[in-house]
């Protein structure tokens, strides 16, 4: 797989707020890193879904940053996302991700699927709003990752899901039509941006220790 990265992705990348990020995020940080560090000592695929009520926004945020970041620390991921319910990659969260400096393309107009590219020669990052366990998810031998409350609280089970992960985000949805608008989506993409990021940043310094 190819990996490069826009200058405009690259700018942002740097500009991630992750000497922001609170302390009582790292308990769920550090047991992810364990996770992934474990795959990769026992030769196993790294699969991770990214699971939210509507697949509209922060799960969305999560799969495209979570591969952008396993693809900038050479780490071999597959990232995924999906909801309880069917709806689209609202457009908000979309033009956020431009303004992050991705390529975005969309192929369709009622829940468009995008490829979404960090780089001229990257593989596109595949999104569209989906079930959790719709047939281009794992359904099998991966994480189940919960980035809002009312997905991790009516979810008590997700098939297939080998760990579950807690790592939720406020909706950015609640800024909607506000003047702060685009202020909070880009805010939500980044404050997810950093953590992946802080994430995959752990397991490649770990594995150096190996």
């Amino acid at each position: 797989m190819k990996n490069s990265f826009f200058p405009s992705v690259q700018n942002t990348i740097f500009e991630l707020p992750i000497s922001q990020i609170p302390a009582d995020r790292f308990p769920i940080i550090e047991e992810f890193v364990a996770y992934i560090l474990e795959k990769i000592r026992v030769k196993e695929e790294i699969r991770l879904n990214f699971i939210c009520t509507h697949n509209s926004r922060r799960s969305q945020f999560s799969q495209i940053w979570a591969q952008t970041a396993a693809d900038y620390h050479g780490i071999e991921a597959y990232c995924y996302s999906g909801g309880v319910e069917v709806t689209a990659f609202n457009e908000r969260a979309v033009a956020a991700i431009r303004r992050d400096g991705f390529k975005v393309v969309q192929k369709g107009d009622e829940n468009p699927i995008y490829f979404v590219f960090h780089g001229e020669e990257s593989e596109p990052i595949v999104t569209f709003s989906k079930l959790y366990d719709d047939p281009i998810n794992p359904n099998r031998g991966f994480s189940a990752v919960m980035t809002c409350d009312h997905a991790d609280e009516n979810c008590p089970f997700i098939p297939g899901a080998e760990r579950r992960f807690p790592l939720r985000f406020e909706d950015p949805k609640a800024f909607d039509g506000k003047a702060l608008e685009e202020k909070m989506y880009t805010e939500r993409s980044h404050q997810i941006g950093a953590e992946l990021f802080l994430i995959f940043q752990k397991v490649k310094e770990s594995l150096k220790t190996d």
